[in-house]
């Protein structure tokens, strides 16, 4: 790739020491360069660092799954893999026998890893730029750099800020700007919802994520719409954030082959992640009450004090590779090194790949160029993590294809890409076709394998960029409240910095950008779409925020019109008293029927006592000048009632009237009647009282707004629901219409009712025609006229003293009247008229 007695460093040194930052620098010092990183995700954030600063025309990125080559590139930013070093591999020659003036490698002391170990290691070894080489890691690297390149300075770089250990953690009480590092998927996902519930949601950071998933995922904690990051080890890879502090869900990892506890060198790595630049960070576990989940003593003193056991080996592959058949080609990839340091790499899936095929002896015997085009296709990634076994199906599909210098169909290719191309499901669903397109995304970037492959990597660039999105908004919406999370920072805030509350129109209240529920009334109400976990939240959100604009409100209603409260009969028949829908207050039984007492809603609770007392006032304010607006003449014969100066039978008559709500039958103060002197009558007749031949009753009342307010009242008082009301205007009613709405205004009439007026009507019309000598005291056009039947006339009739007998309707007399009327006189009014007469 270039001569090797250019100057080589090796920039050593802890995480948050700023060793990518001097490469990209030094990089773009010169006239080209190629950088390897250890994640895709990483190089898509040095490639867009370096657009930024040279222009999208002279960078590259290369990777896998992503390849972006403008013909004027300079700067190449990869994976490890994908490095462009020296090879004989068809399709690949052009691009890999490049020359770059600067190369560097990050992350080195990985080739240590069981997977990847040996990519490293060939780097390190083989990457050189022809002015200039960097080999970035960590320390525990510096033995094996003056073993195996003895020549290479070792510039040792100390980390900018304190990282410091601070116990265990609550995930309930973990402080703003924390990352939670778990070491599986499941976990991810149970973190964030927990995280969600406790604090408003958290972003989700996989290597599994794509670079768009990923970077939406991280700009919504750059920006901080949400101050909790959960992430796999990946974060501990260089990706810079503004993290604070790191805790570790768990000490232990599946590393492919079994479960192990994390080293002291790839804990400080993930801890590292704390602190930018010179803030200081902090790193420590979550009160899981796993014990095994705790640091030790001396993890936590290597950790603070960046001090690790030296690595004493590093994992090596033959780079020469023999493609004499395929059994000699496995033959030379599990060739040891002559050094002792280099010690052979367990076998990775590409191998292993490659050893499954090989029992096929036809495809064992393949020979020289088709052997190479055999290794090439065991190199696709195993995306999908399905394990050797089933990943060398789609291997030798695709080798079938390319054995032999041919092409994979585009017929297959975009079928399998049109399957994956389904934004609906889960986010598990979704994350598994995004790993499967990756693979399509990797074969369509090998020039060698398809016919035309720049249509096919557009088509799959297109397909993982709508996954991603659909990924993005999936992890939005099961991780993040965005409303929980503005709340849960509004609560710690005073003065200036608190959020704005905003009512809208219809009752919307928002803290700042967010929506918490709705304000009806005085009364607010939770979002419904809201979690049951997370509704305490926005209650308090409104009992903090809220107090101002209720007590506006109540100002306001104080000083309302009438026209603003409104009598409402709540869905169990109670009484209350409304301004716009809302509840202000519920009737209870008062001192007199005219008076019933308030009781205000629990949501004028919120109000100050002051506040509450006067809008309490108002309504009992509007009470009053709603019962004399309807009920006028109720009122003035509950005053006459008391009035000293009113006749015993007089106050009698008003006092029982008055408490009956405006109608009783006329045998009920028939004894009170009969102390009246003319005078009296006279009196009770400019009280609007109807002395009727059946009833008594005050015929204002029978105005439907009138016999509104009755019921309610009457209702009230005697703890039963409001009943249901006549139609206005009727005449008669049914025997099925409601017992005490129809007593109001109506008398029976068999099982009929006919309203009070009426009867009295026809009860007036058939005394006056027998005063006269009539033969027909019933006013049959009348009675039609009202629709009333022959079986409720003759009970009326009879109810007047009438009965029909041969067809004619004879006078019987009152009895049953007389007969109440001893029965029956026996209240105290009565009684007063009784004494006065004697």
């Amino acid at each position: 790739m270039a001569r090797h007695d250019a100057p080589v460093r090796a920039i050593l040194g802890p995480t948050n020491t700023g060793k990518t930052h001097l490469a990209i620098e030094r990089m773009c010092g010169h006239s080209s360069g190629v950088i390897g990183f250890p994640l895709r995700l990483l190089a898509r954030e040095v490639y867009d660092r370096v657009v930024a600063i040279k222009g999208e025309q002279h960078v590259a990125l290369l990777t896998g799954e992503e390849r972006i080559i403008p013909p004027q590139a300079r700067y190449f930013l990869c994976t490890a893999e994908s490095m462009p070093v020296p090879t004989e591999e068809e399709g690949q020659r052009d691009l890999f026998q490049r020359d770059f003036a600067f190369a560097a490698i990050d992350e080195a002391q990985l080739g240590i890893d069981t997977e990847r170990g040996h990519v490293f290691t060939d780097r390190m070894l083989r990457v050189r730029g022809r002015e200039e080489t960097l080999i970035l890691g960590s320390d525990t690297l510096k033995p094996m750099i003056r073993e195996l390149l003895p020549d290479a300075e070792i510039v040792s770089r100390p980390r900018f800020s304190t990282l410091r250990y601070a116990g265990s953690t609550k995930l309930s009480r973990l402080p703003p700007r924390s990352a939670v590092v778990a070491f599986s998927a499941e976990q991810v996902y149970a973190l964030a919802e927990a995280l969600r519930r406790f604090r408003g949601g958290a972003a989700v950071v996989m290597g599994a994520l794509s670079p768009a998933t990923r970077n939406a995922q991280v700009a919504m904690f750059q920006r901080g719409e949400v101050d909790y990051l959960v992430a796999t080890d990946a974060i501990g890879m260089g990706l810079n954030m503004d993290v604070t502090h790191v805790a570790f869900a768990g000490l232990e990892k599946f590393d492919g082959r079994r479960d192990r506890r994390l080293t002291t060198a790839e804990m400080a790595q993930i801890a590292g992640r704390a602190g930018r630049h010179q803030r200081d960070g902090t790193f420590g576990t979550l009160g899981l009450g796993d014990h095994s989940a705790e640091f030790s003593e001396q993890e936590i003193e290597a950790i603070e004090e960046h001090r690790f056991r030296p690595l004493d080996f590093l994992y090596w592959r033959n780079p020469d590779l023999d493609f004499t058949d395929v059994r000699a080609l496995i033959a030379s990839l599990e060739m040891p090194s002559d050094d002792p340091l280099l010690r052979p790499a367990p076998e990775s899936v590409d191998l292993a790949v490659l050893r499954h095929i090989a029992q096929d002896p036809a495809i064992a015997a393949r020979r020289g160029a088709v052997a190479q085009r055999l290794w090439s296709a065991c190199g696709l990634p195993d995306f999908r993590k399905v394990g050797p076994m089933h990943h060398a199906r789609m291997v030798r599909r695709v080798f079938s294809y390319i054995g032999d210098g041919g092409h994979i169909p585009h017929e297959w290719f975009a079928a399998e890409v049109a399957r994956l191309d389904n934004l609906n499901g889960d986010i598990e669903a979704l994350a598994d076709r995004l790993a499967g397109v990756r693979s399509w995304a990797y074969i369509a970037h090998r020039n060698d394998w398809l016919q035309d492959p720049p249509k096919w990597a557009q088509r799959t660039r297109e397909v993982e960029a709508r996954l991603s999105d659909a990924l993005h908004e999936r992890l939005t919406q099961r991780f993040v409240d965005r409303r929980t999370s503005v709340l849960v920072r509004d609560i710690g805030a005073r003065g200036a910095d608190a959020l704005p509350v905003t009512v809208a129109a219809d009752g919307e209240v928002s803290v700042g950008p967010e929506p918490i529920g709705h304000l009806t009334g005085f009364d607010f109400r939770v979002d419904p779409a809201a979690k049951l976990a997370d509704k305490r939240l926005l209650l308090a959100a409104a009992e903090r925020r809220l107090g101002e604009e209720l007590e506006r409100r109540a100002g306001a209603l104080v000083d309302a019109p009438d026209s603003e409260f409104a009598l409402i009969v709540e869905a169990t028949g109670a009484l209350a008293i409304g301004w716009h829908g809302a509840i202000l207050a519920r009737l209870a039984p008062g001192r007199s029927l005219l008076e019933p007492a308030v009781r205000t809603a629990r949501a004028l609770d919120r109000l100050s006592a002051t506040s509450r007392g006067a809008l309490r006032g108002r309504i009992e304010r509007w009470i009053e000048s709603q019962v004399d607006a309807h009920l006028r003449p109720l009122r003035s014969l509950a005053e006459t009632a008391g009035d000293p100066a009113s006749s015993p039978g007089i106050r009698a008559i008003a006092a029982m009237l008055a408490d009956a709500g405006g109608t009783l039958p006329r045998r009920t103060v028939i004894s009170a009647i009969g102390t009246l002197q003319q005078d009296d009558r006279q009196r009770l007749y400019k009280l609007k009282v109807r002395l009727g031949p059946l009833d008594v009753f005050l015929p204002p009342l029978l105005k439907p707004s009138a016999q509104h307010w009755r019921a309610a009242l009457l209702a009230v008082r005697s703890g039963q629901p409001m009943p249901q009301l006549p139609p206005p205007g009727a005449s008669t009613l049914h025997a099925d219409a409601d017992a005490r709405g129809a007593a109001l205004a109506y008398r029976r009439a068999g099982r009929d009712w006919v309203r009070i007026d009426l009867a009295d009507r026809i009860a007036s019309h058939a005394h006056k025609v027998r005063s006269a000598g009539g033969a027909d005291p019933v006013d049959a056009p009348f009675v039609t006229s009202i629709g009333l039947g022959g079986e409720a006339l003759e009970k009326l009739m009879s109810d007047v003293g009438f009965a029909r007998k041969d067809g004619a309707w004879r006078w019987r007399g009152r009895h049953a009247a007389r007969h109440d009327r001893r029965d029956r006189g026996s209240n105290a009014f009565a009684e007063l008229a009784k004494l006065k007469r004697h």
